[in-house]
């Protein structure tokens, strides 16, 4: 028997502006979960240092998988935090390009970026653009002090716009 259902088995896109986010971390939150697919549940993954958490609601999108072999992560804006397991609806505004380097092997650690549908204080973010240029470099800050809790480094390779991100989910989308 079953607890959940399985949330990566959902479609990732809604419409053609649409997708669905599954939340797994909500924003100011230390601890980090992920779901579990071999016992349908979230788990606690690690719990980051005391003054650390988790600046937005963070996420994947379900049926795609990235290089790093998990979904595609989603960075999500709303009012409020979600909690893990929900499904939001949001449009993507763009993707931040990234690299994590884990011993000697590079991996391509790219995250979505996606507004909520249902939220007042990013109704009228529409890309990347739109959010302060000091956004972007706070959040370089929290990516690369994330992976250095994991003894990886973390390079910020640019970032691109909801067209660039719509191709990056169609070309990890998975058959399964």
């Amino acid at each position: 028997m079953k607890s959940l259902a399985n949330p990566t088995r959902l479609g990732p896109v809604l419409e053609d502006h649409l997708v669905q986010v599954i939340v797994e971390t909500p924003a100011g939150c230390r601890n980090k979960f992920a779901f579990d697919p071999d016992q349908a549940i979230f788990t606690l993954k690690k719990v980051l240092p005391a003054g650390m958490t988790f600046p937005y609601d963070f996420g994947f999108l379900p049926r795609t998988i990235a290089g790093d072999g998990d979904p595609l992560d989603v960075l999500l804006l709303m009012d409020q935090p979600a909690y893990p397991g929900i499904a939001v609806r949001a449009r993507l505004i763009g993707v931040i390009e990234g690299e994590q380097l884990d011993g000697k092997k590079k991996i391509r650690n790219d995250r979505l970026v996606a507004v909520a549908e249902a939220n007042h204080q990013y109704a009228k973010v529409r890309k990347l653009n739109d959010l302060p240029a000091r956004w972007i470099r706070e959040l370089e800050d929290f990516f690369v002090n994330y992976h250095k809790l994991e003894g990886k480094a973390y390079r910020l390779l640019g970032c691109k716009g909801a067209a660039a991100a719509f191709r990056l989910v169609k070309k990890t989308r998975s058959k399964k």
